[in-house]
């Protein structure tokens, strides 16, 4: 190839891309300190940059070195999405490479902070906001998103978000959080994901009061009107992006179930906090029972707690039993749950629909603790939101009936957990086998170390979000969620076994998302689901279409 040519080739790269300080302020394609000074030259950004040229393993070093100097969590929450706002690929390699240290940051806990937050500490908006004043013209909102080929939706109206109730529109850090994640840990490209935020209103008087709130002052949208914006974006959704997969985050119990049942034979839609949760409580059940040799068919399992998350494991729990050999029936009784008026049973007359299923024939129990010592459960598992519900008591009573008494204290963040690692093993002398929803440091009582397992949904949505953007899935099956949770128990070895922890380390979670994937997808080629022909190969398919962030050169 002559110079002359190879210049035309050059110039033709370069001439549909910003140049100068404009190309220093698009973060999907800025490298800041790492333009080349042949870059540097062509793209008309010499003397807007320091004249050393760093690598992006250098960039990442200095990055690192600023984020271990902020003095609280949140304002490494702050400085990281900032880094996102300025330079997209130098944030996902961070984020990458240093999984376990920003897990907590970019989700839960911090991210939980950073949305009761939002307005104080909002630099630069990100993702779709679409507000009640949006009706009849959704569609045109829509299309100001930049990106035309959206593959991954996360939409969330702020009602439920993790155990803090109603944050409105401060909310959106969590699809903003949540498809970092998809990204970070299932290697989907960014400009494949959209978050969005319906804007309904809030009934917090603490933000309808405060002069910094983002959203609309006014009280929730009910009933027909909500569900015409919900319908309008749906069908929005449709037109401009055919391919697309939502998960809904975070809705209210009482319209998560109530959209996922509407909405999941038309659409390829799921609820992570129902189906997600679900996959990874059942995977953490299948891990657990490898250490004390139990089936899942002989466990009695008490949820405290009824909602989205609580009947998700329920459901999940109780298909893979069916899927074993048992009735629904018989499926059914292995699951107990204790709400906020008691145990579910058959004599109350205050159970919403979507607990029936799960009413026994049993007395009242009005207490937890009364249920664990009358059911001896074998599994207890928190999704309450509710602090501290697994007290000293409980968990006494639970090492009375158990060897190994199996203790899920999943309700997120840190804040709201059922009860501490610390707690679990102290009170159970050293006999529990723990998991919850934050994470939590390793446990040493009586001189052995536990490694507490950490059951988020992280380690679940982006494997199989990956697996059915890679097929082109029309619609999402329970049965993909049952063999996600078989592949991620899969994915914990012998050794994490013998540390109690029942999930894999958060550094092997790239390998998890692509064995999840791989199954989800097979599910969907088998069912007759995926657009796409179904490749030789499938596992190194799908690990060809996961993400890598470098930096590409532009001249």
């Amino acid at each position: 190839m002559g110079n002359k040519e190879l210049k035309e080739r050059k110039q033709i790269r370069i001439t549909n891309m910003p140049t100068g300080i404009d190309l220093l302020h698009e973060p999907t394609l800025n490298k800041g300190t790492a333009f080349t000074e042949e870059e540097r030259k062509a793209l008309g950004l010499e003397g807007l940059l320091p004249p050393y040229v760093n690598s992006l393993e250098t960039q990442v070093v200095r990055v690192m070195e600023n984020f271990y100097k902020k003095p609280t969590d949140l304002e490494r929450y702050i400085y990281l999405i900032s880094l996102l706002g300025r330079n997209e690929t130098l944030f996902y390699r961070v984020v990458m490479d240093k999984i376990v240290e920003m897990m907590p940051i970019v989700y839960t806990p911090t991210v939980g902070r950073a949305c009761q937050e939002y307005g104080h500490i909002l630099r630069r908006p990100r993702g779709i906001f679409i507000s009640a004043k949006d009706k009849g013209r959704v569609i045109d909102v829509l299309r100001n998103w930049p990106n035309k080929d959206v593959r991954i939706i996360v939409v969330t109206d702020g009602e439920r978000i993790l155990g803090l109730g109603d944050l409105g529109a401060n909310g959106m850090g969590i699809p903003v959080g949540k498809l970092c994640l998809y990204t970070a840990c299932a290697g989907i490209h960014s400009g494949l994901c959209l978050p969005v935020t319906l804007d309904v209103g809030t009934n917090n008087e603490e933000l309808l009061n405060d002069v910094l709130y983002v959203g609309l002052r006014q009280r929730r949208l009910r009933r027909e009107p909500y569900d015409d914006l919900v319908e309008e974006f749906i069908m929005a959704v449709q037109e401009l992006y055919p391919h697309v997969l939502i998960q809904f985050e975070d809705f209210a119990t009482h319209n998560a179930l109530r959209l996922l049942n509407k909405y999941r034979g038309q659409v390829c839609t799921f609820n992570d906090d129902i189906q997600g949760t679900g996959a990874v409580g059942l995977a953490g059940l299948y891990s657990a029972l490898r250490i004390t040799g139990g089936k899942l068919r002989d466990q009695k399992i008490l949820f405290l707690g009824a909602g989205e998350a609580g009947i998700g494991i329920g459901n999940m729990v109780s298909s893979a039993l069916v899927a074993d050999g048992l009735s629904e029936k018989e499926a059914r009784n292995r699951c107990w749950f204790v709400d906020s008026k008691g145990l579910v049973v058959k004599s109350r007359s205050d159970l919403t629909e979507y607990k029936l299923p799960y009413a026994h024939d049993y007395e009242h129990l009005r207490d937890f603790l009364s249920a664990v010592k009358s059911l001896r459960p074998t599994v207890i598992i928190g999704a309450s939101g509710q602090p501290k519900a697994f007290t000293q008591s409980v968990l006494e009573a639970m090492a009375v009936c158990n060897q190994r008494p199996i203790i899920f204290a999943m309700s997120n963040p840190t804040s709201k957990a059922e009860c501490t690692a610390e707690e679990a093993y102290t009170w159970t002398e050293g006999r529990a086998i723990f998991a919850s929803g934050s994470p939590f440091a390793p446990v040493t009582f009586k001189g052995k170390t536990y490694v507490p397992g950490q059951a988020n949904n992280a380690y679940a949505f982006p494997g199989i979000g990956l697996g059915i953007i890679a097929c082109e899935a029309m619609s999402v099956t329970d049965e993909m969620f049952s063999v996600a949770a078989r592949a991620l128990a899969n994915e914990v070895s012998e050794t994490d076994l013998a540390q109690g922890r029942i999930y894999p380390p958060l550094t092997k979670i790239k390998e998890v998302s692509a064995a999840i994937a791989t199954a989800v997808a097979e599910v969907a080629y088998n069912q007759g689901l995926a657009r796409k022909p179904k490749p030789d190969d499938l596992p190194t398919f799908i690990k060809s279409q996961m993400y890598e962030p470098k930096y590409r050169r532009y001249v």
